[in-house]
């Protein structure tokens, strides 16, 4: 049986490049990028290196780029470490209902330490409203955290206006651009972006590797404390070979950025119109004229999205939802209920296609054909 990996916002293959590159450096680079010995030396050229050429990629400089074990802690950094830097200023925090988990649940840790958080509604299409944040903009607000690109539905976030709009307040402005960065071009000065988290497994990298921006002369208080590692803001021995992956990662992923991003979206049409042709019934869940071009969430009312994934799975099809299957229980998505409402029956009903390395469009036809065959026999249609 043919096995078709359309999972790829959840994470992604590595590319065989980044996989040469790391073992290379396993093997002859294994000294301490702190000592200062020539097997440190080498082992600090290669982390120097990797800083230059991904802090390029984002129009940033070279000493604003803070290396960290992936997404999750770039976002706790930037949250935690700029909230506790300048409460001073203020203790208001504003967010959206639909960020990552990363990004909810420090808010509602800080909410905890006497922060008062803001969180945003969104339209069914997964957007917010400029008006919305602009009128929750307060003057003890310190930070603004708002995603590039929904890691489940694929809608982009107005994040250039967002940036026009906080030039001349007080709040920092962060982006969770996990699932944007590598195939939506990103230059944070003209984003006017103060923070921005990246996670190396989205693009063709290693995992527990990832990397955190944050404009020069901005305060952060650190979340480890030991060595002097990351210009004390991150303490711990850099992981050197991800570090050196995520750079190759990075180096494909900057050359092939707009061939990939305009044939992921060739596989989502394609996706789109060989469900069609098959008369599935289905709606799609987003904001299509501003998505991430790997991403398509789909709703397939009548359908149970637990035995839908269970069958497609078994049938070759490797995809997600927005809810946890757990034992015997669902945990809706908290993003399609904040889109919808939590009475929606997209909660239940809704599974995500993403698409990345190695996919063709026979793999499309294929998984089109194998998600018919499961939804017509699961429903009554």
């Amino acid at each position: 049986m043919k096995n078709i990996y359309l999972d790829h916002a959840a994470t992604s293959p590595v590319h065989p490049d980044v996989i040469e590159r790391i073992t290379s450096v396993m093997q002859e680079i294994y000294g301490n990028p702190s000592s200062i010995h020539s097997f440190g030396r080498r082992a600090r050229q290669i982390v120097d290196d990797a800083r230059t050429t991904i802090a390029k990629s984002i129009g940033c400089k070279y000493n604003e780029l803070i290396f960290t074990s992936g997404g999750t802690e770039a976002d706790n950094l930037a949250i935690k470490g700029i909230a506790q830097s300048y409460h001073g200023q203020g203790k208001h925090i504003i967010t959206s209902s639909i960020e990552h988990h990363a990004v909810l649940h420090t808010c509602h840790s800080l909410e905890k330490e006497g922060f008062e958080v803001t969180y945003l509604p969104v339209n069914e299409e997964g957007l917010i409203s400029l008006e919305e944040l602009k009128d929750a903009l307060r003057d003890d607000t310190i930070l603004v955290s708002i995603m590039f690109g929904n890691n489940e539905v694929g809608t982009i976030q107005p994040i250039l206006e967002i940036g026009d709009l906080l030039e001349n307040h007080q709040a920092y402005f962060h982006t969770d651009a996990v699932q944007a960065y590598g195939l939506i071009p990103i230059d944070v000065n003209t984003l006017k972006v103060d923070a921005l988290s990246v996670s190396a497994h989205k693009v063709n990298g290693p995992k527990g590797t990832g990397f955190l921006y944050v404009k020069e002369g901005i305060n952060l208080s650190p979340a480890l404390h030991g060595g002097e590692q990351e210009r004390k803001r991150r303490a711990g021995t850099e992981n050197v070979t991800n570090i050196a992956g995520f750079e190759e990662a990075v180096k494909i992923a900057q050359s092939t950025m707009e061939q990939k991003a305009a044939y992921y979206r060739k596989l989502k049409s394609l996706l789109v119109k060989e469900l069609q042709e098959r008369e599935v019934k289905f709606y799609i869940n987003g904001n299509q004229e501003s998505s991430l071009p790997h991403v398509l969430n789909l709703s397939f009312p009548g359908l149970d999205v637990e035995a839908f994934l269970v069958n497609l799975d078994l049938g070759g099809v490797s995809v997600s939802s927005g809810s946890a299957c757990t034992a015997g229980s669902i945990e809706p998505s908290h993003v399609l209920s904040a889109m919808f409402g939590s009475d929606s029956e997209r909660l239940r009903n809704s599974i995500r296609f993403s698409f990345g390395l190695f996919n063709t469009e026979e793999d499309i036809v294929d998984a089109a054909e194998v998600v018919a065959a499961v939804a017509k026999r699961l429903t009554s249609y």
